[in-house]
């Protein structure tokens, strides 16, 4: 089998196409969580906390020099670390929601008895009981006195 081959038939199974919608859907959840994030829970954390800004809290190793362009500021930047465990919690705390969902909805799938086979009709019973009528004779007169 040619590599262009395999390749072809490995991107044409469903998993892999799957997996590139997942990834596509999960990029476009990020930008929605970290809008939400940034733009409407952390304001009000920042207003019962006094104002602060977290995207803009920083520990400052190396000061920025003005009468250099060569020397940039260097800093610890722990409000944007804190904007993105914020953002981490709020899409572990949907992924697990949905996952929260799907087995529940799995458990009362599994709770439900199974579905009863249907019963014969009388027509059907009578053809069975003939079969098998049809069966015992056959094997009563294999293994029984020998033929003439």
């Amino acid at each position: 089998m040619s590599i262009v081959s395999e390749f072809r038939e490995f991107i044409s199974r469903g998993n892999v196409i799957d997996l590139a919608v997942g990834v596509i859907i999960g990029a476009s959840f990020n930008s929605i969580v970290k809008s939400l994030v940034d733009q409407i829970i952390m304001p009000p954390i920042g207003l019962m906390t006094g104002g602060i800004d977290f995207s803009r809290l920083k520990w400052v190793l190396r000061p920025e020099d003005p009468t250099t362009d060569a020397i940039e500021q260097v800093a610890i930047q722990y409000g944007a670390f804190i904007n993105t465990v914020i953002q981490f919690v709020i899409v572990a705390w949907a992924v697990f929601m949905l996952v929260k969902l799907v087995n529940s909805m799995r458990r009362k799938e599994a709770e439900q008895p199974p579905e009863a086979k249907p019963q014969p009709t009388a027509t059907e019973v009578l053809l069975m009981e003939i079969r098998d009528q049809l069966k015992a004779q056959n094997g009563a007169q294999s293994s029984g006195a020998p033929k003439a």
